[in-house]
């Protein structure tokens, strides 16, 4: 058996056992959805919004689609299934995405398999656990060409000078198109967890912050690994991924929220920071304020933009104006 008929295999008997895990939550799940409560939240000019589990599972939902789709178009060519695209508001289409030249780099092609299953999974468990209520995928641009997102995100933090950045263009290319997203996802789940009231969504949303986690330490690690050079610390990739958390820090706000994988000299040693702390060694939280703020490219008040060219879905659809 080849290496490729082996990766498959294993593949194909990992989506078996998230089968069975997925038919567990419709059983776990099928009532929780319509008995969700709500939350009251207090804006900074002092207004009383309620926000319920529902809103925040669709939020993240919105998040998971991205994701999914970009994963899914890198590993394998092809996006989401049109029975996992549909809900509430206005579903919308993916532009761009495309197979990512792996060449014979098989161990981050194996990575973006992985990811991009875990991903899908993550969108089925949340339509399942929404049921009725899940938003539908809204427009998503996850184009790698010179007026795409990721072009105008490498452009701003300066990873480029000009020219167009394809995160589907090369293994390298695509681990750093991958960051962008990984840590903001983890702490989009953290900043949430203290909104949701529903034990069981909250034990939902805590598994898929681990797996978000795990991901995140993958692409970091791997970027780190690549990027290493004892002579010079912020040479090549580890330059890039820190202004890509230097550009995520400067469109959410004041608050230092995310670091880069700089290598610094600890006692005369060279250590990583794969691992983003505050100084209590706690993962950062944003609110879904601000994890729009990323995706949408703008450190303003807005409801549209970058990856999302008409918004989300959902009630929570504005960024911070920061």
């Amino acid at each position: 058996m080849t290496e490729s008929e082996q990766l498959l295999d294993a593949f194909d008997a990992r989506a078996e056992r998230r089968n069975h895990r997925r038919d567990f939550f419709k059983t776990a799940f099928g009532a929780a959805a319509a008995g969700v409560t709500a939350f009251s939240l207090t804006s900074k000019a002092g207004a009383q919004s309620t926000i319920t589990d529902t809103d925040i599972l669709n939020f993240a939902l919105n998040l998971e689609y991205l994701e999914a789709q970009f994963y899914a178009y890198a590993a394998n060519g092809t996006g989401l299934p049109a029975n996992q695209l549909t809900g509430t508001g206005t579903q919308g289409a993916v532009t761009g995405g495309q197979q990512a030249a792996f060449g014979d780099d098989k161990i981050v092609q194996a990575y973006a398999r992985e990811i991009a299953a875990d991903e899908a999974a993550h969108v089925a468990f949340l339509r399942t656990a929404l049921g009725s209520a899940a938003v539908a995928q809204p427009a998503i641009n996850i184009s790698g060409d010179a007026n795409g997102p990721f072009t105008a995100a490498a452009l701003a933090a300066g990873v480029i000078t000009s020219g167009t950045f394809n995160p589907y263009s090369s293994p390298n290319a695509f681990l750093l198109g991958a960051y962008i997203f990984e840590d903001v996802g983890v702490t989009a789940y953290k900043g949430a967890s203290p909104l949701i009231s529903s034990k069981t969504f909250l034990q939902a949303a805590a598994g898929i912050l681990a797996v978000e986690a795990y991901h995140a330490a993958i692409v970091r690690t791997t970027l780190y690994g690549r990027g290493y050079d004892p002579t010079n610390p912020q040479s090549g990739l580890i330059d890039a991924a820190g202004k890509i958390s230097a550009l995520r820090d400067s469109v959410d706000g004041s608050t230092k929220l995310d670091e880069g994988i700089a290598q610094t000299t600890v006692n005369g040693q060279l250590v990583s920071n794969i691992v983003p702390l505050d100084t209590s060694g706690i993962a950062f939280s944003r609110t879904p304020g601000q994890v729009l703020n990323i995706v949408y490219l703008n450190k303003a008040a807005a409801t549209l933009g970058g990856f999302f060219p008409n918004g989300v879905n959902g009630t929570l659809r504005a960024s911070t104006a920061n």
